[in-house]
């Protein structure tokens, strides 16, 4: 009986031994795979505080918790799912889709442009789109509807380039490491948004109660600068859409596109980086970026009388017949 017992327990400890390599390598895998996904990860953090500018600030951190939460399901009820079904039974549909939302993102950073430089014609054209939400009662519902649908693009980017930065192995794997890496970027990427957007708050507490000179310097200057700072960010991630939009439907063109286009790009960049060797890398990243951006651009500027007066008349069709049917299945 002791023996049994005795080699009872050296199982259970070999099995523990198993499981805490697993869970080891699981943590390795999910930070090499968020890594190579910093720079979404950094525009989606540029991007999001933009949505809780000019609301109230009591209502800025639920706000902001909203949208971590929609965020949250995007990656783990949706994205994670469909990666994983699409790389195992249609991968090849992957970068097509990523397209399809990479499109989006430009739409959305031109339609920002769009309205800082021309207001009033695209009042008009927010006027046709009407609300996202089904049922939008406050600014605050459409904001964090907005925020939300601009995540799930920024996600699913997100999602995939983890997924290709992970070794073959099994599914029940993949799915935990790609679960770690959707649950470390949100809270990540949530949390310095709420310090940045509860960041004046901070400052006139200290401008009000610190117990130094230096202090109350520090808070001053905090609740001057963070109107700047909120601007900075919003041109940023404006930026951070196109450029990020058109990086996507450049590498889809790469695969999918016309050999000119690409062999045209690699040109471009090889051309730079060899006329200053000692910035090589550096002009490579510029110049891909710069013709991302301009990608971004010309797709945003194509997409934006395309919703207009295609893609708007049809969900203003459609949107009844889906509030009428969330009203019957909540009943």
């Amino acid at each position: 009986m002791s023996i049994g017992l005795i080699a009872l327990l050296d199982d259970v400890a070999a099995i523990a031994k198993v499981a805490a390599a697993s869970l080891d390598d699981v943590a390795s895998q999910a930070a090499k795979a968020g890594a190579k996904a910093a720079g979404v990860v950094i525009d989606d953090t540029a991007v999001t505080p933009g949505y809780v500018i000019g609301l109230e600030p009591k209502r800025e951190l639920p706000i902001v918790g909203k949208i971590a939460a929609g965020s949250l399901r995007n990656k783990l009820l949706i994205l994670l799912p469909a990666a994983l079904v699409l790389s195992y039974f249609l991968p090849s549909a992957i970068t097509p889709l990523l397209m399809l939302g990479g499109a989006y993102l430009c739409y959305e950073g031109v339609e920002k442009v769009f309205h800082a430089f021309m207001p009033h014609s695209a009042e008009q054209h927010e006027t046709r789109l009407g609300t996202v939400a089904l049922n939008a009662q406050t600014v605050e519902d459409e904001k964090v509807a907005s925020a939300v649908k601009t995540d799930f693009i920024l996600s699913a980017e997100i999602m995939a380039i983890a997924l290709a930065a992970l070794p073959a192995g099994s599914l029940w794997k993949q799915a935990l490491v790609l679960a770690v890496v959707a649950i470390g970027i949100t809270v990540a990427v949530y949390g310095v948004v709420a310090l940045i957007v509860k960041a004046d708050d901070v400052g006139v507490a200290l401008a009000r109660g610190s117990a130094t000179r230096a202090g109350r310097a520090v808070g001053r200057g905090m609740v001057r600068g963070m109107p700047a700072l909120l601007k900075i960010l919003s041109v940023i991630g404006t930026a951070a859409m196109i450029w990020v939009g058109g990086g996507i439907i450049l590498h889809g063109i790469e695969s999918y596109g016309p050999p000119a286009i690409h062999h045209a790009v690699k040109v471009a960049v090889e051309t730079v980086a060899h006329a200053f060797p000692p910035l090589a890398a550096i002009l490579e990243w510029a110049v891909e970026a710069a013709i991302s951006g301009v990608i971004g651009l010309m797709v945003g500027a194509a997409a934006i009388p395309a919703v207009g007066f295609v893609f708007a008349p049809a969900w203003k069709w459609l949107k009844p017949l889906l509030h009428r049917r969330q009203k019957s299945s909540a009943q």
